[in-house]
């Protein structure tokens, strides 16, 4: 019963770097490498927090229609942030990884001042008021107030796996699919074929930055439940961008990924329960083994050397149309 509660809650933990890498796989597969994505999920788990604590302390609203705005208000946080660096990147030809890396530190800065701001205290009383706190139990419908990891498996959870199916499907098997994969293999044919290049990196960006906001949002609102989340989410950031390289740039392969994963970082805190003693050290160590078998991932695709195992081919390249 012990080892099901684990993998139970290794999936769900698992579903904010789901968010993460499908978003990321979106871009990169654009030619874009993203790595703001830490500071894209701060910012959309900030944003979706704050319009739940605006509605929740309205009061008498339908709860499906708290759950919607929250999620809307998470995805269009991230996807600013993705329009904003698509404006750098696209737009202002900025290097990629140096921008990505400046809406990381920018994001997480912004989170921590909201966050900051929903938990100031309000006058004449010793503590906060964090209403967006009380939406918890919708997200987590069907299974809300249940005792075991099942109570994690809400709402958001089918809709990462069904977001990671989807994504799936539209780039294998969509012609707009085909013109995004050409667009990140050679923009320079693409746009020779007539294809819009520059449309199609900003879609990819803005709708990829907000698919992994709603990672953010996940990870604070839901899983965690606790307005002190958002000091860990960059680490769930950059594991997330650690996942794409394990998926192998495949969105359904992330969804096996991301259990993985939340197996792998949730391992230490169960080995205790299972008989196994860990002390800090040890259990801090046990937490870097995705980022080890990330590495040994790309090691291995690395040696077979397979295509269609590799990244785009102009992934972190700026397109320049007058150089064509």
């Amino acid at each position: 019963m012990l080892f099901l509660d684990f993998l139970i809650n290794a999936f769900a933990f698992g579903i904010t770097f789901l968010y993460g890498s499908t978003g990321e796989i979106i871009t990169e597969k654009a030619g874009h490498l993203n790595l703001g994505i830490p500071g894209i999920m701060g910012v959309g788990g900030a944003c979706g927090c704050a319009a739940l604590n605006i509605m929740c302390a309205a009061g008498n609203l339908p709860p499906w229609l708290i759950v919607i705005i929250g999620l809307l208000a998470a995805f269009a946080g991230g996807a600013l942030m993705g329009l904003l660096y698509s404006f750098l990147t696209v737009t202002l030809r900025s290097n990629q990884n140096v921008t990505g890396l400046a809406m990381t530190i920018f994001g997480i800065g912004l989170t921590k001042y909201l966050f900051y701001t929903l938990a100031k205290k309000p006058a004449n009383s010793e503590t906060p008021v964090i209403h967006y706190l009380k939406a918890l139990d919708y997200y987590r419908f069907p299974f809300a107030g249940q005792k075991s990891s099942l109570v994690y498996c809400g709402i958001m959870v089918f809709l990462g796996i069904a977001i990671a199916i989807v994504a799936s499907i539209i780039l294998t098997r969509t012609r707009v699919g085909l013109h995004l994969r050409a667009v990140g293999e050679s923009p320079a044919t693409a746009d020779a074929a007539g294809i819009n290049v520059t449309r199609y990196k900003y879609v990819a960006t803005i709708i990829g930055s907000g698919i992994a906001a709603l990672g953010g949002l996940f990870y604070i609102m839901d899983y965690q439940g606790s307005q002190e989340a958002y000091l860990s989410i960059e680490a769930m950031g950059w594991l997330s961008v650690a996942l794409v390289i394990f998926s192998l740039w495949r969105p359904y392969l992330s969804i096996i990924g991301s259990f993985v994963f939340g197996a792998l970082f949730i391992l230490a805190s169960y080995l205790p329960v299972f008989g196994v003693s860990v002390n800090m050290a040890t259990s801090n160590l046990i937490k870097t083994l995705p980022y080890v078998v990330t590495i040994l991932v790309l090691i291995v695709t690395s040696i077979i050397n397979r295509r269609e195992n590799q990244p785009p081919a102009s992934l972190g390249v700026s397109y320049f149309r007058e150089d064509r």
